[in-house]
């Protein structure tokens, strides 16, 4: 049986980390204006890494979003493939997870 409050809580905290850091990254990016050109080669490499890391947190967001709307409506913990109850190892590991490690293994 999944812990709905404790998982809740646990999306909502990661969400807000998600945000303070995209935010962070934001911020970083728009920081980088440099007119020396080694600098500014420089700071586009790093622009590279932070815009990886932004989508990458964004992409997180929205499975924490639809793993939220999955509580809301009852189904979390269910695959949203074959129906199977998703095991409390997989969401302890991925909390946002929306199908189960037999379905996921098979994408």
């Amino acid at each position: 049986m999944v812990n709905l409050p404790n998982r809740e809580q646990q999306l909502l905290l990661r969400k807000a980390e998600l945000f303070s850091r995209l935010k962070g990254i934001d911020i970083e990016l728009l920081s980088h204006q440099s007119r020396d050109w080694e600098e500014l080669a420089v700071e586009r490499e790093a622009d590279e890494v932070l815009e990886h890391l932004g989508e990458a947190g964004a992409k997180e967001l929205r499975l924490i979003d639809m793993a939220l709307d999955r509580m809301s409506d009852g189904s979390y913990g269910i695959c949203i493939q074959c129906g199977e109850r998703i095991s409390a190892q997989r969401l302890d590991i991925l909390p946002y997870t929306g199908v189960c490690r037999t379905c996921a293994g098979a994408g």
